[in-house]
């Protein structure tokens, strides 16, 4: 039976692992750091075999070199057009991605970066469907935008959100509490929001990852699912009053949220 595990990297970096304890076999999905990954690996007695890359930024690749010189075996699977350059398996978007019986697909996801992409499979591990989604969807937030556009940002999120509800959402930081503090700014009257907050801030303080989430969750409490929502229409057109942006279009309305959370 395949497991999924959290390798905790730098501050606030998550590292999954994707193992099958028959054989000893891990997959791991961007690794930042090669040390926490080393000592896991050597812990539970796993062989490196395939990295998943979501996106070239440094504390989701920076580990691989050092991980290869431990596992010279090992294949490195990402974006095709990626300033990162370090993959043996180069994919685009729609192509799929094959591991101990599992078939990844591959899914264009820019906007947070122009390379970023996500990997899906609806066979159930840990019980759910599975999501690597990177920096892309967060615990009830998004990645910020540091070469796409608002655009195409939200179809990326509008690809995700198209996914089984039961997905479990696996993104490669803790910043649930941050997010969520800004999400209970723009909606104060959501209960659902507020009871979820409670829900995170117990887990947290009992050392406990709130990653990961489960996609219709997201869709019901993170602003950045709900460019649709009519409650989070109305708290982007009266942020959107104040600070002179547009609001006529869903993509206006999501732009409007970003710049509400870079701005908070």
């Amino acid at each position: 039976m395949l497991t999924i595990s959290a390798i905790p990297a730098f501050s606030d970096n998550y590292i999954w692992c994707l193992s099958n304890p028959d054989n000893h076999k891990a997959l791991i999905v961007d690794p930042g750091q090669a040390r926490p990954v080393l000592d896991f690996l050597a812990d539970k007695g796993l062989v490196l075999d395939t990295i998943l890359v979501t996106h070239h930024h440094p504390d989701h690749v920076g580990g691989i070199s050092d991980l290869m010189r431990a596992f010279p075996e090992c294949s490195v699977t990402g974006p095709a057009e990626s300033p990162f350059k370090g993959c043996t398996d180069k994919v685009q978007p729609g192509d799929d991605v094959f591991w101990e019986g599992l078939t990844f697909q591959v899914l264009g996801v820019p906007g947070h970066t122009l390379d970023h992409i996500a990997y899906f499979t609806d066979t159930e591990v840990d019980g759910r469907p599975v999501l690597f989604c990177g920096d892309t969807l967060f615990v009830c937030g998004c990645g910020r935008l540091f070469e796409g556009k608002p655009e195409q940002m939200r179809q990326s999120l509008q690809t995700l959100r198209a996914l089984p509800e039961r997905t479990a959402v696996y993104c490669a930081h803790e910043y649930t509490l941050a997010n969520l503090k800004f999400a209970r700014s723009w909606l104060p009257e959501d209960e659902g929001l507020k009871a979820f907050e409670v829900q995170c801030k117990n887990r947290r303080e009992d050392g406990i990852p709130t990653v990961p989430s489960v996609l219709g969750e997201e869709k019901r409490l993170n602003p950045f699912l709900r460019w649709d929502d009519p409650a989070v229409v109305d708290a982007a057109r009266n942020y959107c009053a104040k600070h002179g942006l547009p609001a006529d279009s869903e993509n206006a309305i999501f732009a409007a949220i970003r710049h509400g959370k870079d701005h908070f």
